[in-house]
């Protein structure tokens, strides 16, 4: 009988990316916001309307569209996330064509959002299932690709909208991301049935029983679980409390440290560098470790750092400061599918995935709510930060509670194994 042929877990991881970048530049979307201001005379808050729609239905499509990443596989998912996220952006040029802004919301806002959605998800849940060993390293990949998108899509979308206009922008990065994602997905697939990496052999040896997975769930099982509302609250509090401080960091910078408009503007764009920096970062680490033991570490270095930054007069130290509470966002991205493959297996990675992602849903809503309400309150975004220094206490007592959680469920693996 013919060997089945196993394809390139690298080049499964490379064309993740490529899935990622497409769809992570909807975080460069505030380049097309002054130039429709100026063409239709839309308001700023109609404009960035469009950008909060697509947020809100990636976070919809992760969360109720997870069951079909699992039951029609990577492939078909990459090709649909295509199909949207194509549809989408090509779709918002007809709608400048047109002058119409409700045709911006449905194409890039709801079609758009959909296709990051199912993106989002759907390479990542393999890249776990091919990576046993190395699950943070491959996550943490795909995943700075959606940081870094932005670095990437930001000049090239200014260099378009500045010599062909806003409507053929649309055009050609509809059909440039269609192609991207279409190809990448073509060679996305599962890896065979009991395939492992060569030299992985978890199910051996005594030291075995930290790497083996704690289980292996549905999605329904998961959610009946204490680890899954674990995590959501983790995920929760370091993604409302990173956005909060991101959406917040360029007026922080000025009455903080007393940078120019110019330079607070540089330096957010910097930290973006250290937001995908943290995702790979972080993401690889967690390898070594553990996943437990880097959210641990996220919140006793946030506790830290939100505490002192109101204090901090210096611009060096401020950039520091910020710099890692950068990573620590983007590493809390990174590693939570790895997180998910170690408490509940990879039978349905990708549908637990999306209602974890939830969170960010969530957190989107409440991080810059909080902040701004807290700047029109006392009339400064530094004293939010105090505030958002003891949501980290309680994300580090959740972090400790996971922790005493998964060696007692290792113990009973341990014991029942013995028997």
């Amino acid at each position: 009988m013919e060997k089945q042929k196993v394809k390139n877990r690298w080049l499964i991881a490379l064309c993740a990316v490529g899935i990622h970048i497409s769809i992570g530049s909807v975080y460069a979307w505030s380049n097309f916001t002054n130039p429709l201001i100026d063409k239709f005379g839309w308001n700023s808050q109609q404009v960035q309307f469009t950008f909060s729609l697509a947020i809100l239905f990636l976070g919809l499509a992760a969360a109720f569209l997870g069951w079909y990443v699992e039951k029609y596989g990577p492939r078909v998912a990459g090709i649909t996330a295509a199909v949207l996220f194509g549809i989408g952006v090509f779709g918002s040029g007809f709608a400048v064509h047109l002058g119409s802004l409700w045709g911006l919301y449905f194409f890039y806002g709801v079609l758009g959002g959909m296709g990051i959605g199912v993106g989002y998800i759907a390479p990542v849940s393999t890249l776990v299932k091919w990576f046993p060993d190395r699950r943070g390293l491959a996550t943490g990949m795909a995943i700075m690709g959606f940081g870094f998108a932005a670095a990437i899509a930001s000049p090239i979308m200014d260099i378009i909208i500045n010599s062909l206009g806003i409507a053929a922008t649309f055009y050609i990065l509809g059909i440039s991301y269609f192609v991207i994602m279409l190809l990448s997905s073509l060679y996305l697939s599962k890896p065979p049935a009991d395939w492992s990496p060569e030299g992985y052999h978890p199910e051996e040896g005594k030291q075995d029983t930290k790497k083996r997975d704690l289980a292996n769930l549905k999605a329904t099982e998961a959610l009946k679980t204490i680890r899954f509302y674990y995590l959501w609250l983790m995920l929760f509090i370091n993604v409302t409390c990173g956005i909060a401080v991101i959406s917040a960091a360029k007026p922080l910078a000025q009455n903080s440290v007393g940078l120019s408009t110019s330079a607070a503007a540089t330096l957010v764009g910097i930290m973006g560098l250290f937001n995908g920096i943290g995702r790979i970062g972080w993401a690889s680490a967690s390898d070594y470790i553990g996943r437990s033991t880097t959210y641990l570490t996220f919140f006793v270095l946030q506790i830290i750092l939100f505490a002192v930054l109101p204090l901090t007069s210096s611009v060096v130290l401020f950039s520091l400061f910020f710099g890692i509470i950068y990573t620590c966002y983007g590493g809390g991205f990174s590693t939570i599918p790895a997180f998910i493959g170690d408490l509940f297996g990879t039978k349905e990675l990708g549908a637990i995935h999306g209602y974890i992602l939830t969170a960010w849903a969530a957190a989107g809503l409440a991080g810059p709510q909080f902040a701004a309400f807290m700047n029109d309150t006392t009339g400064s975004y530094s004293s939010s930060l105090i505030f958002f220094a003891g949501f980290f206490v309680v994300a580090l007592i959740i972090s400790i509670l996971t922790k005493v959680d998964i060696r007692k469920k290792q113990e009973e693996i341990r014991k029942t194994k013995a028997s």
